[in-house]
């Protein structure tokens, strides 16, 4: 796929591993194995690990080619970014023992080392060395401190209960915080130990991947117009205006397993198609103003986006976050889109629960009027422009737009109509109804 890009670091993924020590042999202790990720040498030329990963089984069950991690490479080093702020990679100072497999009885020697970052970069995960020397300073790149966000140890993934080592030692996994709106936090599937059974406290720092769910936004349709007395078309011409790239594990797909969407679609599209809605219509033959009245729904329609979240997982309106199969993949995520993509800048309960509003409007003598709201309709595609699940339709009762003919005029003299944005909800007013 091609690399996320988050100022001047590159991320991508790795399916390939390298074993380096199991617990095959030790007294008691539960199967555990801890291989290496591998970047692809042809694709991926230049790209590290950030640590090594832990199964709970024993290294006869081959990974590679069935588990997914995150690997990252170094951006532009001429970028504006990489001037000012320095490279987004470091190799660690060093490596601080946690734990090795001494008196264990494994068939093999091991151990796990903590690397300890140059200042202003952090390290997002532990290494293991097969025998008892400290590991290369390449064998993983720490990131800096801005491209990172703070996160928490999770569940436990292996410890080495029972294997009468002469240390103690845990494998945890990470997690990220919930993410801001128009981010996404990535654990990249590494752990983080501890020399005891006990979770760890706080000292042990877990950080995981920041990056930015792109959004192309596009003009809106043009707002409709009335050019004569007679009842407009219910709907006005739709346009795609918001465009979102979704990286493939922030999606459920029903149909792949997330190693066959890393290899076939590596990415998905959310798109958000909006046109005018007509929910009132009326004509003032009197020669008095008169009040005219509509119900119109706002918020999600019906019971799509249920429907869409249990396929995909995604949630439209809020932060979402959901478990690979461990097997497949340990990395861990959430994500948020960006509230102008999903209007939650104006409606906070629209996605949750649709209402009904009441739009009134003052027409003049004589005046033909139209009232219209923005719908929007979501799909989400794969790269091959399959869709996923079923479309999810949005009404927007806090933008209400209206046109009226004949058109109002701003003077008496050398006068202008009105644009429709201008007369916009110009006497309109919209209140809750029960």
């Amino acid at each position: 796929m091609e690399s996320i890009k988050y100022g001047n670091l590159l991320i991508n993924f790795t399916s390939q591993f390298q074993w380096l020590w199991d617990s095959n042999g030790s007294t008691n202790a539960s199967p555990g194995a801890f291989w290496r990720p591998v970047p692809n040498p042809e694709f991926l030329k230049g790209y590290f690990p950030l640590g090594d990963v832990v199964i709970g089984q024993y290294g006869n069950h081959q990974i590679s080619g069935k588990k997914v991690v995150a690997v990252v490479g170094e951006g532009d080093p001429n970028s504006e970014e990489a001037r000012v702020k320095g490279k987004a990679l470091s190799p660690p100072d060093e490596y601080e023992l946690v734990w090795n497999d001494i008196d264990s009885k494994a068939y093999e020697d091991g151990a796990v080392w903590r690397p300890v970052a140059p200042e202003g970069y952090l390290a997002l995960g532990f290494v293991t060395t097969r025998g008892y020397q400290k590991p290369s300073r390449n064998a993983i790149r720490c990131v800096r401190a801005d491209l990172v966000i703070a996160s928490y140890i999770s569940d436990l993934i292996w410890n080495d209960r029972g294997s009468n080592a002469a240390m103690s030692f845990s494998a945890w996994n990470i997690t990220p915080p919930g993410a801001a709106q128009g981010e996404i936090y990535l654990s990249p599937g590494t752990f983080v130990g501890a020399d005891s059974y006990a979770r760890p406290d706080q000292h042990i720092a877990a950080y995981s991947l920041r990056m930015r769910i792109p959004l192309q936004v596009n003009p809106s349709p043009p707002a409709p117009h009335l050019t004569d007395h007679s009842i407009p078309s219910p709907h006005e011409k739709a346009e795609v205006t918001h465009m979102s790239t979704l990286p493939w594990f922030t999606v459920k797909d029903p149909h792949l397993s997330p190693v066959e969407q890393l290899r076939s679609s590596p990415t998905y599209r959310l798109e958000r198609t909006d046109k005018y809605l007509r929910v009132g219509f009326g004509r003032n033959q009197s020669s008095a103003t008169q009040t005219l009245k509509w119900v119109a729904t706002n918020g999600q329609n019906g019971s799509q986006l249920e429907t869409f979240t249990r396929t995909t997982a995604i949630e439209i309106g809020s932060e979402w976050q959901f478990s690979i199969t461990p097997l497949a993949s340990s990395i861990k995520f959430s994500a948020k889109f960006n509230k102008s993509l999903t209007h939650t800048e104006t409606s906070t309960q629209g996605w949750t629960s649709s209402t009904s509003i009441e739009i009134s409007a003052t027409v003049p003598a004589h005046k033909t009027i139209a009232v219209y709201l923005i719908q929007s309709e979501y799909r989400l595609l794969r790269e091959n422009n399959t869709q996923i699940s079923s479309s999810i339709s949005y009404t927007d009762g806090n933008s209400v737009y209206w046109s009226e003919y004949p058109p109002a005029r701003e003077c008496q003299i050398n006068c202008r109509p009105l644009s429709a944005l201008e007369s916009k909800a110009r006497e309109a007013v919209i209140t809750s109804s029960v």
